[in-house]
């Protein structure tokens, strides 16, 4: 299957939700209730169905796992690496740091399920596993101004959903047929209407200052972190698929909730929502270059 083939669809919708934004009325209220439905339904749904159902081995799937996770590692530590780099305001490196290794799980899983089932199973085991690293890294850094780590990561639907299917998986338990034909028509339904929501929310405004900091950021996410990935992937061999698979992980733009978890906890909201904004369109050039090396 093509690069084109892959992505296309999925960037597709994006840009599409983008121009339903900006030609209907329907107010920030539909906007705002959709994402609700999608965050704390939908994909829970998703990715509980999906990591409950895995097969899960310690092979080349545990070789993926722990390349997925050290180049999210490495973003977080690169990201840290602004702090002393860049003297800027407060909460703009608080704030902004998050988008330096968060990633957009709508991305992550629609494109997977564009290569096959298998890589979309691995791909929500790799949101399983990365999720928590993901939003301990980003509360703490907003934490300071707020209390309540682990009161945040608790309240996380998509922690709690893909903890509840690896728990499920492990203990061998299966889904009743009706269970499972449910779980997966809200999980396809979260796929598109995700994207769409990630296009709707696109804002390339609230870059006043801290330009230099704000290109930090992007650059570890498109290119650092998925060239972390690249190396570690060919450094211990792994499988064509599953390097491709890893990449796209290492390579996505940062996740729309992003926004969310900066307002809600008092920070830059509007710097966040540019920094998502730029790096999800910057990545439609990024992400297919990356997986163009791969082959």
């Amino acid at each position: 299957m093509s690069i084109v083939t892959i992505l296309l669809p999925d960037f597709s919708l994006i840009l599409f939700g983008a121009l339903l934004m900006r030609i209907t009325n329907w107010g920030g209220e539909f906007w705002t209730g959709l994402e609700k439905l999608i965050y704390f339904v939908l994909f829970p749904a998703l990715l509980f169905y999906s990591t409950s159902r895995a097969p899960l081995d310690f092979g080349t799937t545990g070789r993926v796992l722990q390349i997925a996770l050290a180049a999210t590692i490495a973003g977080v530590l690169l990201g840290w690496l602004a702090k002393p780099m860049f003297k800027v305001g407060p909460m703009i490196f608080e704030s902004g740091v998050q988008t330096a290794f968060r990633f957009n799980s709508y991305i992550a899983l629609a494109a997977a399920s564009r290569l096959d089932a298998t890589q979309a199973a691995t791909m929500a085991l790799i949101i399983g596993f990365a999720v928590p690293l993901t939003n301990m890294a980003s509360v703490h850094a907003l934490v300071k101004q707020n209390g309540g780590l682990l009161r945040e990561l608790l309240k996380n639907p998509l922690l709690l959903a893909t903890l509840a299917g690896v728990c499920f998986n492990l203990l061998g338990l299966h889904l009743p047929e009706v269970a499972s034909v449910i779980l997966s028509r809200l999980g396809n339904a979260s796929l598109a209407l995700g994207l769409i929501a990630v296009g709707a929310g696109l804002r390339l405004t609230g870059l006043h200052a801290s330009k230099g900091i704000a290109a930090y950021f992007m650059f570890v996410k498109l290119v650092a972190v998925p060239a972390v990935a690249y190396g570690l992937g060919r450094w211990l061999a792994l499988p064509h698929a599953q390097l491709q698979l890893v990449v796209l992980f290492a390579a996505l733009p940062t996740a729309s909730s992003a926004y969310v978890l900066a307002v809600r906890m008092g920070g830059n909201g509007p710097l966040v929502a540019f920094l998502i904004s730029a790096g999800t369109l910057i990545s439609m050039l990024t992400l297919p270059l990356w997986l163009a090396l791969v082959g």
